[in-house]
């Protein structure tokens, strides 16, 4: 008889128990990750996590971080991350009312161009404005790093500090290495020639960081969601006349078509060449990591600018 009592009771606290590792299992797994928005700043974040923890990027490569969005299944994730970290000050706007939920409902969240000390756009209708593309400044990455590092030690389940500490440090000298590339390549650019005109105003942090002049961009507002108007595109092909740069840069995962709209109304011999400015390539196409993709920017831009 007393048998017969047993078995289910015994059933009762296995099932209890099975319950309650079940339970621990999933919240640990749903902490245990990180999301990112961008794939920009997803290949900065897996260079510095390693394999402490399993992060999922939401930006297909090629992709315009101004307009992308997510599947329903990638919301979840969002919902279920241990940490998010997206870019900020507006350029993920296809997204933000996602990540505003997730972080409504208890989601850490990680703005890293907010920490980064960011500044403003100066011309245009978005002058005043803040900013968000500051990884074509390296040591702003460098600062995003140890930014991220922070976040991910603080709030992600069962990563080891330590070894997210020796990934961040490796990488911030991978950064060291590049800027000191771009520093030299930069500096074989005659004075005269270091102007900038983009297809949208995208490359202000690198004009600070290293001595160019932004002429101006196609699209206007900083987003690749603005409309250049028949007069913009008027006022602009002056300015490249007055500046006779010899070189007009578009996004390689945008149309150049305005761009060389504004190469013909400025009457000049102007290329259009294309530069991987807010998006990561496909492996193989030339900006499959940030790293890579920075280097092919620094030498396109110094082979534009440097042409007879």
């Amino acid at each position: 008889m007393n048998h017969g009592r047993t078995a289910p009771s015994l059933i009762a606290l296995v099932s209890a128990a099975l319950l309650v590792v079940t339970g621990c299992t999933s919240t640990g797994d749903a902490r245990s990750s990180v999301v990112v928005t961008t794939n920009i700043l997803g290949d900065i974040t897996r260079a510095i996590v390693g394999a402490q923890a399993e992060v999922t990027v939401l930006m297909k490569p090629n992709a315009d971080p101004h307009s992308f969005g997510i599947s329903a299944q990638q919301a979840a994730e969002v919902e279920r991350a241990g940490l998010i970290v997206y870019n900020g000050l507006g350029l993920e706007g296809g997204m933000l009312r996602t990540v505003r939920a997730a972080e409504d409902s208890g989601v850490p969240a990680l703005p890293v161009a907010e920490r980064v000390n960011p500044i403003s756009y100066t011309s245009d209708e978005a002058a005043g404005r803040p900013d968000p593309h500051f990884w074509t400044d390296p040591g702003r990455v460098r600062d995003a790093v140890n930014a991220i590092a922070d976040q991910v030690i603080a709030h992600v389940d069962g990563v080891d500090a330590p070894a997210v500490r020796i990934n961040a440090d490796r990488y911030r000298g991978e950064i060291d290495a590049l800027e000191a590339t771009m520093s030299r390549r930069f500096a074989e650019i005659p004075p005269q020639r270091r102007k900038l005109v983009t297809n949208h105003h995208v490359f202000g942090y690198l004009a600070r960081r290293f001595g160019f002049e932004v002429i101006g961009a196609v699209i206007p507002g900083g987003s690749t969601l603005a409309s250049p108007s028949s007069s913009d595109l008027k006022s602009l092909a002056d300015a490249v006349r007055s500046a006779g740069v010899p070189a007009i840069f578009a996004d390689s995962s945008q149309p150049d078509r305005l761009a060389r709209v504004l190469a013909d109304q400025a009457g000049l011999r102007v290329a259009v060449t294309p530069l991987f400015s807010e998006s990561l390539s496909e492996p193989g196409q030339g900006a499959a990591t940030y790293l890579e993709m920075m280097r092919a920017n620094t030498e396109a831009i110094a082979a534009g600018l440097t042409r007879p």
